[in-house]
């Protein structure tokens, strides 16, 4: 067995073409992946909370590729690329753009208008980015990332306390996630809510 051969429950498989743009040649491990990416994912979130970044930034294509991008660009070339292969979720590839775009104009307006309070305009968005899934792996932990930079620079409120935790591996926390994950697929966000801030 392979490198990315198995997979967790939540997690999204990589086809053969994605798994050969591995930056790292010397990688052997899924977990030598993971310290990698875990490095290269650190970089981007203190790159986040330094950066003056506006609202109109953030709801952008632009933003959503640049944030993908630093989190993995050391590790993969496909970082901050849309994906072109269908996955165990998410929608038709074709349709990413339109998708990605129309979900940042309705959280502008949910911002604008204050349809939602500010902790659940981030979940939301979160929630509908990694349904998305808008590249061909790291959509959890970008579409996390993504509802700490709304939360921390349009709201101006504390990033959400859920890095602390390491659903990236399987456990507890891995299993509450995915609960919590499920609970919003069926229009329940409260879990989801409560478990960025457990």
């Amino acid at each position: 067995m392979g490198l990315m051969d198995e997979y967790i429950d939540g997690q999204t498989p990589l086809n053969e073409e994605e798994k050969e743009q591995l930056l790292i040649s010397s990688i052997s491990t899924q977990g030598e992946l993971n310290e990698f990416e875990q490095l290269n994912i650190q970089k981007a979130v203190e790159w986040s909370i330094r950066k003056k970044i506006s609202k109109e930034n953030i709801f952008s294509e632009e933003f959503v590729r640049d944030l993908h991008r630093k989190m993995f660009d050391e590790v993969w070339k496909w970082a901050g690329h849309f994906r072109h292969s269908e996955k165990n979720i998410g929608i038709d590839p074709a349709q990413i753009g339109s998708s990605l775009n129309q979900l940042n104009g309705n959280c502008n307006l949910w911002v604008e208008k204050k349809i939602y309070p500010d902790e659940e305009i981030a979940i939301l968005y979160k929630h509908k980015l990694v349904s998305i899934h808008c590249f061909p792996n790291g959509n959890g932990r970008h579409s996390r990332l993504m509802a700490d930079v709304i939360i921390n620079h349009i709201f101006e409120k504390k990033v959400f306390t859920w890095s602390r935790s390491n659903i990236v591996k399987k456990g507890e926390s891995r299993t509450h996630y995915l609960s919590a994950l499920k609970e919003a697929d069926n229009g329940n966000i409260q879990p989801l809510i409560e478990f960025a801030n457990s």
